[in-house]
């Protein structure tokens, strides 16, 4: 970044109505103290937009936090989601495990084979080929 002189020059600009109210809604938004901050803010990112190199910068940012504000957004949501159906998946294996006798080598053999069908249909498991399976018929 550029070293800034101590001394600032007056410029005089000439603005509507319109665009002085605009400014002093963002400005409040935005925690500015007064018209100056705003234009100088403004008018530095412009010159950046308008040189070649410094819009890839000042538009990478804003994109770039878009993108990391969406994708935070999902992650919690999908955690959120995995964490609830864990519960439920949890819930149900508990009382199937209170209702059921099955041994320590059926377990891992059942564990095994669901692995191999998760892994073959890409997680994409059915109840009718579960009762089948159950039931001895194989495809």
């Amino acid at each position: 970044m550029e070293k800034k002189s101590e001394l600032k020059e007056r410029v005089v600009a000439w603005l509507y109505p319109e665009m002085i109210e605009k400014m002093n809604n963002l400005m409040e938004s935005n925690n500015m103290r007064n018209h100056t901050e705003f234009v100088e803010q403004a008018v530095n990112f412009y010159i950046g937009y308008l040189s070649a190199q410094d819009s890839t910068m000042y538009l990478s940012k804003i994109i770039l936090g878009a993108i990391q504000g969406v994708l935070k957004e999902t992650e919690n949501r999908q955690a959120n989601n995995l964490f609830r159906l864990s519960v439920e998946m949890s819930m149900m294996m508990n009382i199937l495990a209170a209702g059921l006798e099955i041994g320590d080598e059926d377990l891992r053999k059942l564990r095994g084979r669901c692995v191999n069908e998760v892994k073959k249909t890409k997680g994409r498991i059915s109840m009718d080929e579960a009762v089948k399976f159950q039931q001895g018929i194989e495809e």
